[in-house]
């Protein structure tokens, strides 16, 4: 009850205000060039509370940098514009395999021997070629015994684990990298005494890429695919995305891959990739935290700034037709039921983006929205909620619901349609715009304030092309929505174009696993 007249009071507020701040209320989000000591352009926004210097090297290399002196620490992200969209038809899952080389190794970290290791790299990689092109059970069989055998041997010139030796032993926290649709963001918070030799570090490790101990990586890629074929929750999430996309990468390449492309992969496609995107014009930095900025570009550009530039075209991906019915999903699994429904929308600067946030938190805050009030506050169902996700191409309103005991999919389905209904209808209060901005707002500011939140927020800016200006500006133009434009939007999004996923209490009979082919633990050292 308190969250919700916190709620109330900030409509109040911005409504008493508003005779003050009227005049102001277009805020200025100019992007301005500057100069720094030694000579380094950089972009800065006007009225960003976050302080952003933005740097391009002359090779591309985008660097976000921003102060924040509540720890001696700074978070780092290097992020680059490639991810399983990307993936070539025959070998999904690559984008992802190869963020996990990425922590193998160069010709000078994670080897005794480059030239002997590298001679059994070669021959492993050819060998991976034939077994892939074989179509004879027995055959290919008999080609990963030999993949082993040479991997085996390989594996007496490798060094385990020695980028992570290097860099906990700068006192490394959070060491970690993730792939999803249009990105792959590798992660470190280090000292902020230690950025020299985090930067000589990562300086090498983008430098190349050596598909060193690949063959024991499989089974760490093996099981973790073998775990989304056991969660419920994954297999309704990629029902949905089907639905949503029958013909775009998002609903038709999981980020972890085919399985038959996993058990048969090239490490000619996986270096073709890490060429083709893993290039400074196609990535970004970011450093959040106890940093000078002068200094701190000097030495990025000191470490980075020789990568070469080179030109990325990434494909064309395919449109979808609009969605004139209902599509229907099921999924079975042990855990409970649920039932969702997902709108497909325009994505990331669109007019839909502006929209369809407003209108999530109008149906659902945590506290005053439809959904809040009359369906969890009146225990109508066991749960509901509803949000948007926002990519490139496209996005996403999904609403999911789980019942009560003796209720049915169906009537929980009902009762989230009946919510939007009454979006549609405009039954909610006219303060309730500005009272959710407002809120919006304070969330901003406790995200800002925490470097990892706000160093993530830049490096999702630089993945989705957006200037940092419009985020700057953006929940200033959603307080220029009014209740009716908001209306008139929902009554146009929200029609029978809708995807239906029930997630439904039974054995699944859909589940593939990868089995481990006998991958001998390779002797590194």
């Amino acid at each position: 009850m308190t969250q919700i007249k916190t709620l109330f009071v900030l409509a109040i507020l911005a409504i008493c205000f508003s005779c003050k701040t009227d005049q102001n209320s277009e805020v200025a989000a100019a992007t301005t060039a500057h100069t720094d000591a030694n000579g380094f352009s950089y972009e800065i926004t006007e009225n960003d509370p976050t302080g952003l210097r933005l740097y391009t090297l002359e090779n591309g290399l985008k660097v976000y940098l921003s102060k924040n002196t509540d720890e001696p620490k700074i978070q780092t992200y290097i992020a680059v514009r490639a991810g399983s969209n990307y993936d070539p038809k025959q070998s999904t899952g690559l984008a992802h395999y190869l963020e996990h080389m990425v922590f193998k190794g160069t010709d000078k970290i994670g080897t005794l021997d480059w030239e002997k290791e590298k001679v059994y790299l070669d021959s492993i990689s050819n060998l991976y070629e034939a077994h892939r092109a074989e179509t004879n059970l027995d055959k290919k069989e008999e080609l990963y015994r030999k993949i082993d055998e040479v991997s085996l041997e390989a594996s007496n010139y490798s060094v385990a684990n020695e980028y992570d030796k290097m860099i906990s032993s700068l006192g490394a926290t959070g060491t970690n990298a993730h792939t999803w649709f249009e990105e792959t963001v590798y992660k470190n918070k280090i000292p902020a005494n230690e950025l020299d030799k985090w930067l000589t570090v990562e300086s090498e490790r983008f430098s190349m890429l050596v598909l060193r101990l690949f063959h024991t990586e499989l089974e760490a890629v093996f099981e973790e695919f073998n775990r989304t074929q056991d969660s419920d929750f994954r297999k309704g999430y990629y029902a949905m995305l089907k639905g949503l996309f029958p013909n775009h990468p998002y609903g038709q390449q999981t980020t972890i891959g085919n399985a038959e492309h996993l058990k048969n992969p090239s490490l000619v496609d996986i270096h073709n990739y890490f060429n083709t995107y893993y290039v400074p014009n196609n990535m970004a930095m970011v450093l959040v935290g106890d940093l000078d900025f002068d200094a701190t570009i000097a030495k990025v550009n000191k470490a980075f700034g020789a990568f070469e530039n080179k030109e990325v075209t990434h494909p064309v991906l395919p449109k979808e037709d609009a969605l004139t019915s209902p599509v229907t999903k099921e999924v079975f699994g042990p855990t409970a039921e649920n039932v969702s429904i997902a709108f497909r929308a325009n994505g990331i600067g669109s007019e839909d983006q502006k929209f369809v946030t407003l209108a999530d938190m109008i149906l659902a805050n945590g506290n005053a929205g439809l959904i809040d009030l009359n369906l969890n506050q009146k225990q109508v169902v066991q749960n509901a909620s509803c949000s948007p996700t926002f990519l490139n191409d496209y996005g996403y309103h999904q609403f999911t619901g789980t019942p009560k005991e003796g209720q049915s999919l169906d009537d929980v389905k009902a009762l989230l349609l009946e919510q939007i209904e009454k979006l549609k209808k405009g039954e909610f209060d006219d303060w309730m715009i500005d009272a959710v901005v407002n809120d919006l707002k304070l969330s901003q500011i406790k995200q800002y304030e925490n470097s990892t939140a706000l160093a993530s927020a830049y490096y999702n800016a630089f993945i989705h092309h957006e200037d940092w200006a419009s985020k700057v500006k953006f929940l200033n133009d959603l307080k220029k929505v009014t209740k009716q434009e908001l209306v008139d939007f929902a009554n146009k999004f929200y029609q029978n174009n809708y995807v239906v996923t029930y997630k439904r209490q039974g054995e699944d009979s859909n589940i593939v696993k990868v089995q481990n082919p006998g991958i001998t633990p390779g002797s590194f050292k």
